[in-house]
């Protein structure tokens, strides 16, 4: 090893600016420590808002879509129609595609949940939610984004929604949760990635029948029978007793 690696993995590298990240390497332990337990404290937060919010269709997608786009006014029926169903519609929390979903459920009188992130920009939480917690880290808000949901729908959207889709994705694909129905709404925004998908498969990076682990669709009764014959065929959904648990409100 050159002498020049083994000075540098002896030292601890300290960050040009004076802000503190936690993925920039070791800190000291104390910090790890403190970070660790901000981390579990974020968690129990989340188990405690989330937990009576019944099953939820989990719905990505892009925060900078104005109202007046069409596939805000999409994301807004997918909403009404999670509501009609008589499930939750659970989305990031904030503007764009987020937005409009829980508008849609909101207003068509279902439940609507917002779990939202703090950013320096684009995302404050919007005001169609019944219950809206904020995470300081993306992790533990996809964690629960995925943990109370039953199905995905992914909209229109950029590297964060790109993210949650193939995360998603994998966690099926591994059979780390059950093969909840992801839908992929969007036929001229999402071919292109779905080619790409096919040519993975050709090269044998992923199975062939990996690709049918997504549908990909414009029609919204299309998307909503594949959510809801899952549903049915694998769940019966009932009221939950409302036990008191680890402090939460009731």
């Amino acid at each position: 090893m050159p002498d020049e690696i083994k000075k540098l993995n002896s030292r601890r590298i300290i960050p040009a600016s004076n802000k503190s990240f936690h993925l920039e390497g070791p800190k000291p332990r104390m910090n790890e420590l403190f970070f660790a337990l901000e981390i579990f404290v974020q968690f129990i937060k989340g188990f405690r808002t989330l937990h009576f919010i019944g099953p939820c269709i989990t719905v990505f997608g892009s925060a900078r879509f104005s109202s007046e786009h069409p596939y805000y006014k999409k994301s807004e029926e997918v909403g009404k129609r999670i509501a009609e169903l008589g499930l939750t519609t659970m989305t990031g929390g904030g503007p764009g595609v987020m937005e409009a979903a829980n508008k849609g459920a909101f207003e068509a009188g279902g439940k609507s949940v917002g779990c939202n992130i703090k950013l320096p920009f684009e995302q404050e939480p919007n005001p169609y939610t019944n219950v809206s917690i904020t995470f300081n880290y993306f992790f533990i808000r996809k964690v629960l984004m995925v943990k109370y949901s039953y199905a995905f729908i992914i909209m229109p959207g950029g590297f964060g929604t790109l993210d949650e889709f193939f995360e998603t994705l994998t966690l099926v694909q591994t059979k780390t949760i059950n093969d909840f129905p992801i839908v992929l709404f969007g036929v001229e925004y999402f071919k292109p990635l779905m080619d790409y998908c096919a040519y993975m498969a050709e090269q044998g990076t992923i199975s062939p029948e990996d690709l049918k682990l997504v549908l990909l669709t414009d029609n919204m009764d299309d998307a909503m029978n594949h959510i809801s014959t899952y549903v049915e065929r694998n769940y019966k959904v009932k009221p939950r007793k409302r036990l008191w648990w680890f402090f939460e409100k009731r």
